[in-house]
Order: C-alpha cells, then sequence, then structure tokens
C-alpha cells in the first residue's frame, strides 16, 4: 500500500468547517445537484431549518419563491461553470412562511484537483434595510418640496411627487433621461453640472439657484441643496437634491425692486459691511452719482461730511442689531461738491 498522511488537511477542513459553522452570516452550500451540503448556524437562526431538515434537500425546489427560481438556478449554474456572483439579492421562504431577502457572493467549491464540487454561497440578511428604503422612499416621494436623485452619470433616479407637479414631467418620462442635459436651460447647463460633479466629489452645495424648464415650456426658478448619496460602504453612487420653487419670491423680490428704484423718494441700502447695495433713481438724480459709481463703496467714508461720519455709522451699527431710527438728520456730498441734507 502506498499512504499519505492527511492529518494536516483533515485538521484545516475541521477548522474550515467550524469557521463556517460559526460565522455572523448565514453560509449555505450546494453540490452539484443542487442539494444542500453546507447549512451553518446564522443560516438556521435565520431561515428557521435546521441543518438536518435541509441536507440533502434541493435549495431551490424547496426553498426559493416560485418567481425568483430561475434567477437564483441561474446563478447556482454559473457558479458551477466557475462563473461567481457578487451582491445577488433573492427572497428566502423561512420555516414560518415569512419571507426574507438575502444579498449573495455565490462562489464556486472545488476538490483538491480543482474538479468543482458545488457551489458555496455567502449572504447577508438585508430584509432590515430594505425595509428601510422603501420608508425612505415613501417619505421622499410624499415630501412636500420637490427631490430629484442622479446616479454617477447624471442620470435621473430619484423623481418625487412634489416634483412631477412642479415640473410637469411624471418619473417614467424622466426616470433614466440626464438631468442637465435634458431638463436644465441652456445658459445653466455648466453651472448645474459642476454642483453635480462636486457633489459626486463628495463637497456638498447649499442654496443654488437654478432654472428649470417645465413639461408646458415655462421656466421656474429653483433653490437647491445637493447632497451626495452613498451606499453602505461609503462608495458615492450618486447625489441627491432637495428643491424649493423660489419663481414667485424672487418675482416679488423684482418688483420690490422696481418700487425702491422708481420711489419719489431717495432710498439706498447697505450690507452689513456698510458697503452701499441699494440706490435708487431718486438717489442718483438728489447725489449727481450713477449706481454704478457707488455700489460696494463704504456709504459713510465716502460720501458723508466728516463731522458726521460717527453719527451717521451709529445709527447704521443699531440698525444692523435691530434697532430702527426714524427723523435722522444728516449731510450728503453730491457729485458736484455741494452739500445736501436728507
Amino acid at each position: 500500500g502506498i499512504g499519505q498522511d492527511i492529518t494536516g488537511r483533515l485538521a484545516q477542513e475541521r477548522e474550515y468547517t467550524r469557521l463556517i459553522d460559526t460565522a455572523n452570516a448565514p453560509i449555505f452550500g450546494v453540490d452539484n445537484e443542487g442539494k444542500v451540503t453546507i447549512w451553518n448556524q446564522c443560516a438556521v437562526k435565520s431561515v428557521g431549518y435546521s441543518s438536518e431538515e435541509v441536507m440533502g434537500k434541493n435549495l431551490v425546489q424547496e426553498f426559493i419563491t416560485p418567481e425568483h427560481r430561475a434567477r437564483v438556478q441561474k446563478v447556482i449554474d454559473q457558479a458551477l461553470l466557475g462563473g461567481e456572483t457578487a451582491n445577488f439579492e433573492f427572497p428566502l421562504m423561512t420555516k414560518a412562511g415569512a419571507r426574507i431577502e438575502v444579498l449573495l457572493n455565490a462562489t464556486t467549491r472545488r476538490d483538491e484537483q480543482g474538479g468543482i464540487i458545488g457551489v458555496v454561497g455567502i449572504g447577508q440578511d438585508i430584509t432590515g434595510r430594505i425595509a428601510q428604503e422603501k420608508e425612505y422612499s415613501k417619505l421622499i416621494d410624499t415630501a412636500n418640496a420637490p427631490i430629484f436623485g442622479v446616479d454617477t452619470h447624471g442620470r435621473v433616479n430619484v423623481w418625487n411627487q412634489c416634483a412631477m407637479r412642479l415640473v410637469g414631467y411624471s418619473s417614467e418620462e424622466v426616470m433614466g433621461h440626464s438631468l442637465v442635459q435634458e431638463f436644465i436651460t441652456e445658459d445653466y447647463k455648466a453651472a448645474v453640472q459642476t454642483v453635480l460633479d462636486q457633489a459626486l466629489q463628495g463637497a456638498e452645495t447649499e442654496n443654488f439657484e437654478f432654472p428649470l424648464m417645465t413639461k408646458a415650456g415655462v421656466r421656474i426658478e429653483v433653490l437647491l441643496n445637493a447632497t451626495t448619496r452613498r451606499d453602505e460602504q461609503g462608495n458615492i453612487i450618486g447625489v441627491v437634491g432637495i428643491g424649493q420653487d423660489i419663481t414667485a419670491r424672487l418675482a416679488q423680490e423684482r418688483e420690490y425692486s422696481k418700487l425702491i428704484d422708481s420711489a419719489n423718494a431717495p432710498i439706498f441700502g447697505v450690507d452689513t459691511q456698510g458697503r452701499v447695495n441699494v440706490w435708487n433713481q431718486c438717489a442718483m438724480q438728489l447725489v449727481g452719482y450713477s449706481s454704478e459709481e457707488v455700489m460696494s463703496k463704504n456709504l459713510v467714508k465716502e460720501f458723508i461730511t466728516d463731522e458726521y461720519k460717527t453719527a451717521v455709522q451709529a445709527v447704521l451699527d443699531m440698525a444692523l442689531h435691530g434697532e430702527e431710527t426714524a427723523n435722522f438728520e444728516f449731510p450728503l456730498i453730491t457729485k458736484a461738491g455741494v452739500r445736501v441734507d436728507v
């Protein structure tokens, strides 16, 4: 007789079997005929069947829901030909009749000579995650703000009911289409693409204004927060945009600006640094400076006489703290060097 010491190999196989049996993921295996040969403790807990109840049974015929049998059989057949599959989703029926969703990696199993002897599947119970995603999708779909999403190629994959009502396109009409190329006005294509590209690199954008064209050909103004979308491993898979229709607000602001500009009293405004940002036509006529000449200039330093600089600055500072002042008299110097009292 010619012998071979297989002590080490058997010890290794026992260790391999122990690791599989105690793993915190459901692991099963089938032979070349699709009959169960491996069924670890986590699979027992997940599905409810003991290893004694499943061993030698046909996995696909007895434990997979009818509508998914062909798909699961195809994955097993591919693995039996050496073609492995990663992240394959399918449902398993538990002993109690409940349906659980499993994410599977199917790996070809070989003997010492490299011959294929079956398939090992390492699974992950994603039932809770899918339920959470459905709830998340429901919240997005029913939100009272337009929400859209794009994948890493800029193609629409989220389009909620509010976006539908606002823009006029159904989800069926926009899904898979390029958001920028098909729904953004020409003058904003580059800017919107930049915001999406930044979000796809992890840099999010808040309060970005851009126009969308409705199905009826009307231009609407949207204020957008663009958020990076990631999978469970933290990989970037797209962008979600939460919008606000500001068309009416912008129209109101334009009307407000028009009223200010045409008012028959001089009206000016400054920002928090005291720089001019409002200068109407009456102010122009009174002082002689055009809006282009005064915009962004410091009102106090450049247009108030020296003896009133401190007093006018104090009035502006109080207003910037919410304390308004009525009937304050001060002089302005016109472009022609004349002092006018206001």
